[in-house]
């Protein structure tokens, strides 16, 4: 059947997606399952869940100390903040790279309806150091872009000093905005639509991020339409799943929040909302045709 009139629809996926859900984790229920699907979901969305919020507080005063003390010691300041940098660049790629071989290990999971470590860590190897180059380039480029935007509101605000002219700071912000906001969408749904269909069709087809993306190219052209409500549809999904979590932490008085705060242990008994948000792609993905169909070809990486 031609693509163009292939059924698409956002709404026929979540009856199979709540049954997937079902089958794989309480048909039967299997502790032991929900921890290994839960780490192999803990290690695909490592670095990106909740981030502690650091209050530095205000300097209200003896700002000019602070200026002297950083003056007088450069000298061990400056290789220890760059030491501090390196270090922490280097858990940041570390953390991108298992991340990414995450994501197909968990992928695995929910398409074979299976608990496996092992199996998937080696199998999707090659599609996982893929993947994490493709963000690598998709995180450069967008931290090269905001950094070249706030440099120029930097140079404004420095002109505005030097000049007394405050139009320039309004000027700055309005261009940073009009830059950043289209490059925050464009990047985001970037990076979603290559969790979403890209790695499936990693998965199913070919081990390059790049090849899989040419391949999901032709899907965007055929079915963009209906792409983009797909895309409007996961900012409801997400409203409505934050709603419930809210109501959960409310009653139990955030006594929840608190255990959804621990790392590995919030995975796990997030692990139903992870399936689904898994699970519901890839129903949306197998309408486009049965060589995307990720359940019933599972067995394509063997």
């Amino acid at each position: 059947m031609n693509g163009q009139y292939r059924r698409i629809s956002v709404i026929d996926p979540l009856n199979p997606t709540l049954s997937r859900v079902e089958d794989i984790l309480f048909s039967p229920f299997d502790m032991g399952k929900w921890f290994v699907i839960g780490f192999c979901a803990w290690l695909a969305y490592l670095g990106s869940g909740p981030g502690a919020n650091l209050n530095i507080g205000r300097w209200e005063q003896g700002g000019g100390d602070v200026g002297v003390f950083l003056r007088e010691n450069l000298y061990w300041i400056l290789p220890v903040g760059i030491m501090v940098l390196l270090v922490g660049v280097l858990i940041g790629l570390v953390v991108l790279w298992l991340s990414s071989r995450g994501r197909f290990m968990f992928l695995h999971c929910v398409a074979t309806n299976q608990g496996q470590v092992k199996d998937p860590w080696r199998r999707y190897a090659a599609h996982g150091n893929s993947l994490f180059f493709f963000r690598l380039v998709l995180g450069i480029v967008g931290a090269v872009v905001v950094l070249l935007a706030a440099g120029g509101v930097a140079v404004a605000v420095a002109a505005t000093h030097a000049l007394r002219a405050m139009p320039l700071v309004v000027l700055a912000l309005v261009v940073g905005v009009l830059v950043l906001l289209p490059l925050a969408v464009v990047l985001g749904a970037i990076g979603k639509l290559t969790e979403d269909f890209v790695v499936p069709i990693m998965y199913l087809e070919t081990s390059s991020c790049l090849c899989a993306w040419g391949r999901f190219m032709e899907q965007l052209k055929a079915h963009f339409g209906m792409i983009v409500l797909y895309l409007l549809f996961q900012i409801v999904l997400a409203m409505a799943i934050g709603v419930l979590l809210f109501v959960v932490v409310m009653a139990t008085c955030c006594v929840a929040c608190c255990i959804l705060m621990i790392p590995y242990v919030g995975t796990v008994l997030l692990l139903p909302v992870l399936v689904f948000k898994r699970s519901y792609s890839l129903y949306f993905l197998q309408q486009f045709g049965p060589e995307f169909d990720v359940f019933s070809r599972n067995a394509v990486g063997d």
